[in-house]
C-alpha cells in the first residue's frame, strides 16, 4: 500500500521528531489543530482527509483517553481503524513483538499508534515497520501527543506558552508526560519548575532546562500553569514516599493551596486523576481547571498529527527518524 512520501520515514516518537526547529514544528501542529477543532464542532464532525488509510492502535498498556482519542481522530478523518488487544492476541501465546508488527504490516496499515511499558519500543517498531509510527507513551520515556495537546490547551486559554511560568508537580521520575512537556514547553520559551520530593525526581537532571523546588507553596503565587502528575505506583519498584497521605499533605493541590495561584492561572492534569491525592476534588471542578479541555483538544491535536503524517505528503520539519 503506497502513501504520500512512501519510502521516507515519517514518525512521531518524541518531541524532537518535530524537526530541528521544534518550536516551529509545534506551531505547525497548533495551526492545523485550529482547523480540526472547527471540524469537531460541526454537526457531522468528519472530513475525508484520510479516506483509504488504515490506522492501527497497538496498546500493550491500559488506556482510556489516549486510545479513544486516537481512534476518534482517525475516524473523523475518515480513516479505517483497527484495535489490537494484547489480552486476546497471539502475544499471549508467546508471539514476539517483531512477529506481531510483521503480521499487522501484512494487513496493509498506514500508521501504527504504539503504547508500551518499556521505553524505546516505538522506536524499535519504527525500525521494523514501513508504516508511520506514533508513540502513544513508552515507559518513562515520552508521550509527545500529550505534550502537543497541553501546549494547545495553554495557547487556547492563555494566548500562548512563551513566557509562561509552568510548575510540573509530582511524580516526575516515572512520568513520560513530564519529559515530553519539559521539551515542548521550554522549546516554546516557557519557564519550567519541577516541584517534587527528591525521591520523585530523575536521578540526574543534567540537560534539563528547568528549575527545581521541593516546596509547592513557595512557587504557586508566581505560577501561570500548575501541571499536576499522577502518582504512578504501578511503575514504582521501591517505597519512594512514606505514604500517599503524607504526599498529599506536602504536594497535593488542596483548595487552600489553589487559592494561592494568581488570577487566571490554569490547573492541568494528564489523567487519570487520583482525586484527593495530587488534586482535591473541589479544585478539579474549578473554572480554571482545564482538564476536560485537555481531553477535548486531544482529538483535534491527534487529527493534526495523523494528517501531517499521512495526508499532506509533508514531514514535520525533520527526517522523523527519532
Amino acid at each position: 500500500m503506497s502513501r504520500p512520501g512512501a519510502g521516507t520515514r515519517r514518525n512521531l516518537l518524541s518531541i524532537s521528531d518535530l524537526g530541528p526547529d521544534v518550536a516551529g514544528g509545534i506551531d505547525e501542529v497548533m495551526t492545523l489543530t485550529d482547523s480540526f477543532v472547527e471540524v469537531s464542532e460541526r454537526q457531522i464532525p468528519k472530513v475525508p482527509a484520510l479516506r483509504g488509510r488504515t490506522v492501527v492502535s497497538l496498546f500493550f498498556e491500559d488506556s482510556t483517553r489516549t486510545r479513544l482519542s486516537f481512534e476518534t481522530a482517525a475516524k473523523r478523518l475518515s480513516a479505517d481503524t483497527m484495535n489490537f488487544s494484547v489480552g486476546t492476541s497471539s502475544v499471549k501465546k508467546g508471539e514476539s513483538l517483531r512477529d506481531t508488527i510483521e503480521t499487522i504490516e501484512a494487513m496493509g496499515v498506514d500508521a501504527i499508534v504504539v503504547r508500551h511499558a518499556s521505553s524505546g519500543v516505538p522506536k524499535q517498531v519504527a525500525q521494523w515497520a514501513d508504516a508511520a509510527v506514533i508513540n502513544a507513551g513508552d515507559g518513562w520515556h515520552e508521550h509527545p501527543t500529550q505534550a502537543l495537546l497541553d501546549c494547545y490547551t495553554i495557547r487556547q486559554h492563555a494566548g500562548g506558552v512563551a513566557g509562561k511560568r509552568i510548575a510540573i508537580v509530582g511524580d516526575v521520575k516515572h512520568s513520560r508526560v513530564a519529559r515530553s512537556n519539559v521539551a515542548a514547553f521550554t522549546a516554546l520559551r516557557a519557564e519550567v519548575t519541577l516541584v517534587a520530593p527528591p525521591t520523585l525526581l530523575p536521578p540526574s537532571l543534567d540537560g534539563w532546562p528547568v528549575k527545581v523546588s521541593h516546596d509547592l507553596e513557595s512557587v504557586l503565587a508566581t505560577t501561570d500553569v500548575c501541571y499536576l502528575l499522577r502518582m504512578q505506583r504501578e511503575r514504582m519498584t521501591e517505597a519512594l514516599i512514606p505514604s500517599l497521605r503524607e504526599y498529599t499533605a506536602l504536594y497535593g493541590l488542596t483548595a487552600r493551596r489553589a487559592d494561592l495561584l494568581p488570577d487566571g492561572a490554569l490547573v492541568m492534569h494528564p489523567g487519570p486523576m487520583n482525586r484527593g491525592v495530587e488534586i482535591a476534588a473541589e479544585v478539579a471542578e474549578r473554572p480554571n481547571a482545564v482538564i476536560v479541555d485537555q481531553v477535548r483538544n486531544g482529538v483535534a491535536v491527534r487529527m493534526a498529527v495523523l494528517f501531517l503524517l499521512l495526508g499532506s505528503g509533508t514531514e514535520f520539519g525533520g527526517d522523523g527518524n527519532g
